[in-house]
Parts: C-alpha cells; structure tokens; sequence
C-alpha cells in the first residue's frame, strides 16, 4: 500500500514539473511576425516636386470633353475673380444619362437591401402556397396517367376480344368455303382430267389454309396473349387471300366447255357466294388489323401526353421547392458580393456623369483679365485645343513638370503647398491653375507642364526662385485604414494575411485612396481592429 502512494505522488510531481517546465520556456516566447492594426482614420495623397517661379503668362482653358457650347459669359477684356463661370456646354443629354444612372444605383441598393432582409413572411406563405399547389396538381396528374393508361389497356383489351370475333367469323367462312369446294369436286370434279386436278389442288390448299388457321386460332383463345392474336391475325389474312384466290380459280373452272353445262348453277352461284363471303372476311380482317394499330398508337400518344404533363408538374413542383428553400435562406456571401459590385459600378458611373456635368462649365482659375474667345455659341468643340485664355492678375506662378505616373492624380485646383527657398520657413498658399495636355520629353522621360498659382502673395517674390512643391491630390478622412506593407498582389488581387485565434488566413480586400504616408484605405474584407501580417 506504501509503494503504490508512492507511485501516484511521484507521477503527480513529474506532471507538476512538466508544466512548470513549458511554461517557463514557452509562454514569453514571441510569435514570429510583425503586426499592423486595421483601425480609422485619415488618408491623403500628395505628390511632392520642385517647380520655378515665373511671371505670370496667358492661361488658355479647354474642355475635357466634346460637347456643344450652350452659353458664354464673358467678352474679351473683362476682369474675372477665381471661379466665375466663363463657357458652358449643352448638359441635356448628360443630364438624362446622369439621372438613368441613379436609377439603376437606387434599384442596386435597393435590391441589396431586400437580399440583406431576406424574405417577408407573406412572400414565403405565398412560396409555401404555389408549393403546395404544385404537390396538388402532380398528384392530379399522376392520377390522370394511371387512368389514361386503364383506359389504354380496356380499350385495346375491347379491340383484341373483337379480333377474336373477328377471327371466330373468318375461320367459319374458310370452313364454309371448303365445305363448298368439297362438294363440288365430289359432284363434278373426280375424273383424271386437267380441270378436275385444278379443282382438287384448290381443295387441297383450301383444307390445308383452313387447318394452319385453326392452329393459330386455338393458341390466340388458349393463351390470350396480345401478340398471339396479332400472329392470327396475320395467318387469317394470308389464307383467306389464299382461298379467295382458289375459290375463284374453281369458278373459272366451272365455266370451261367440258364443264359449262356440268355444274349447276346453283353451285356456280354457291361459289359465288363464298368467295363474297370470304372477301368479306378479309376486309375485316385487315379492318381489325388496322383498328388495332391505330388504337395503339392512340394510346401511346394519350401516354405520351400525361406523362408529359407529369414531367411539367414534376418541374414545378422543383421550381416551387427550390422557390421556398431560397425563400428561406439566408443569403449567401457571393450573392451579396454580386450586388455590392453592381452598387460600386453604379456608384462609378453616377460619379463619372456628375464629374463630366461638372467639367461642362468652363471656370476661371484665377482671378484675371479676359483676352481672347476662340468659339461662338452654337459650335461643336473638341477637346483638343483652346477655348478661350485670360492673363492671370498676380505677377507670378510656378511652373513645375509632374511625371506621367503622377500626373492622373493631378486636377485643377488642387491645393498646393509652396515653400520658396528664399523664404524657408514660410509656407505660402497656391493650387492647380493649370495642366498642359501636351506631354514634354525630358531625357527621354514623359511629363507634363503644370502651372500653379499663389494664392498668398509676399513681397519680395523674384522669378527664377526654385519652389518645392506639395500637391494634395486627394484626401479621405475616418476610413479603414492599414499599412500598405501588409498588402500583397496574387493574381490580380489584393491580398492581406490576417492573424485570429492563433491562426493565419489569406483574405482578399479591396483598396481605396493610397496615402503619401504608406497607409492605404480599405474598402471592404477587413473590419476595425483586425491584426494583419507586416511581410
């Protein structure tokens, strides 16, 4: 008893200093990754150059696009302050388009809304009710086929019991034929002669069509089988073609000269008859074979139908369950995916039209003396080329020449930040006036010529004077923002790897605004206070 509580305390000591021993090497271990909060706040895009400062020279103004000139404002010569309106375009169509645009943005969002509310209960009872509706009408129509098919099999059942009929009627007649026959050979016919051996050949194929019959006849009763009947069918129609055709042959007989005067009339008139009779026979024969064939394919068209009309029911009765089941559902992450991408297209192109509605009033950069119109109201313009130009008030610009990269985050009136190096520890106002459309080659590199204007003016400003630059393109404030050293491109898509419950996972983003500072906005795949992983 002492050993084993010795035992048990020795494995509980070991166990004691096995977790003291892990906790000591491993719980101030650190993970090995570096880390950046996804959190709020601001984010702005700067371009930084040096320009020149210059005297100030003519602006000339154009349009970004081709449009029609609806009104102009001002004539040659007149003083202008920054922002008085100068030429407009004709709007109309833009307008229309602006407004089809917002249209399809409302019923974007609005069908995002209804996917993210999901189903009313009166839609799902309406879902529930086509449902059951259609389990009623499958039901209806399974039935229908179960008694279009009854209806098949009675009437082909009816068709093939007056087959037999038929048949029974037909084989007398053969009977009655060789009865006929018979007598006739044995009255007229029992000399060696040629007419006599044509009258006991006819006899003979006559016996021998009636016995082949009679086999088929009693396996068609015997075994009703519908293909039994169909064979006798087939059998009666070639004896009955058999004996009509010797009954005939008989008939001919009688009336040769050896024989004309022979055989009664009564008998010729006999013959007469039975080879009536036997036509007859056959006509409904072939009647029965074609009622029967036309019966079939009655009936297997009448299948064809209903079962058609189960198919159908069969289909929506599935329409109608899947209806109900996505009714029910809550919505699925791609599908709202699909709707937010629909939003964001509407969103681009609503922004697109205002902005091009914008850019169709021409306004004046600066303030400023108007000196030359080069279009009348009335004319089509294109978007090369001068509309009209002023010589700005103010005796300086810079000018500055922005890399090709760069020069798409540049508009008219951005701001600017200008610090002269004369005067370095001022920073003085000034924005975009001005972008040239025609590149400059320098050392074989492209740029554009940008002229900004100063919006504080100071004395002692000289032209020549080298002025750094710092352009705010574009800002956004209290967004998702995260470092862009978290960020990957794979495949054509952003990709950041986010830490969570001691896991790593891939996620895919969608970036906005990139800031001058190296934080990056995002627009969707990742939430407030999410660790990402630093590369």
């Amino acid at each position: 008893m002492v050993m084993k509580s010795k035992i048990i305390f020795g494995t509980i000591l070991l166990l004691v200093i096995v977790i003291v021993g892990y906790n000591y090497i491993f719980k101030d271990q650190e993970l090995p990754y570096e880390f950046a909060e996804v959190k709020k706040g601001n984010v702005s895009q700067e371009i930084s150059e040096t320009g020149q400062v210059k005297k100030g020279e003519e602006i000339k103004l154009g349009f970004k696009n081709v449009g029609r000139i609806e009104k102009i404002y001002v004539e040659v010569g007149q003083t202008v302050e920054s922002g008085t309106f100068l030429v407009k375009l004709d709007t109309g169509q833009l307008y229309i388009q602006f407004q089809e645009a917002k249209a399809s943005l409302d019923l974007a969002e609005a069908e995002l809304a209804k996917l993210l509310a999901g189903a009313s209960e009166e839609e799902i009872a309406l879902a529930e009710t086509k449902k059951a509706n259609a389990e009623i009408s499958l039901e209806n129509v399974k039935q229908n086929l179960v008694d279009v098919k009854a209806v098949a099999d009675e009437n082909l059942k009816n068709f093939y019991e007056d087959a037999l009929n038929t048949l029974d009627d037909a084989y007398i007649k053969i009977c009655n034929a060789f009865n006929v026959v018979d007598l006739i050979q044995r009255d007229y016919f029992y000399y060696s002669d040629q007419e006599s051996q044509k009258v006991k050949e006819s006899k003979t194929v006559i016996k021998t069509a009636k016995e082949n019959v009679k086999f088929y006849l009693d396996i068609a009763k015997d075994d009703s089988n519908n293909e039994n009947i169909d064979t006798a069918l087939s059998e009666m129609k070639k004896a009955l073609e058999k004996v009509s055709e010797r009954l005939a042959v008989v008939r001919d007989v009688s009336e040769e000269s050896a024989y004309r005067n022979t055989v009664s009339d009564t008998d010729k008139t006999s013959l007469d008859t039975q080879k009536s009779n036997i036509n007859t026979a056959l006509t409904d024969i072939v009647d029965s074979q074609q009622t029967i064939s036309f019966g079939k394919l009655t009936n297997q068209s009448n299948v064809n139908t209903a079962q058609s009309k189960v198919s159908t029911a069969e289909g929506v009765l599935q329409t109608a369950q899947d209806e109900l089941a996505l009714k029910k559902a809550e919505p699925q992450q791609v599908e709202i995916d699909l709707y937010q991408v629909q939003i964001r297209q509407a969103q681009a192109k609503v922004a697109l039209l205002q902005k091009q509605i914008q850019e169709a009033t021409l306004k004046s950069p600066v303030k400023g003396q108007i000196t030359e119109i080069n279009k009348r109201e009335g004319e089509t313009i294109q978007i090369t080329g001068s509309i009209i130009s002023l010589i700005p008030a103010t005796p300086f610009q810079v000018e500055t020449d922005i890399y090709e990269e760069d020069i798409v985050k540049v508009k008219i009136e951005n701001p600017v930040d200008i610090t002269l190096a004369a005067f370095s520890d001022e920073i003085l106002k000034g924005k975009v006036i001005s972008i040239d459309p025609a590149e400059r080659l320098i050392g074989g590199v492209v740029y554009y010529k940008v002229i900004i204007d100063f919006e504080d003016q100071r004395q002692g400003i000289k032209p020549g004077m080298t002025a750094d630059l710092v352009i705010k393109t574009a800002s956004k404030e209290n967004v998702l923002i995260v470092s862009e050293d978290a960020i990957q491109k794979k495949n054509g898509k952003f990709i950041v790897q986010v830490f969570k419950d001691g896991l790593v996972e891939d996620r895919e983003i969608e970036i906005g605004l990139k800031g001058s500072d190296g934080n990056v906005e995002i627009i969707s795949g990742l939430e407030e206070g999410e660790q990402v992983i630093i590369e």
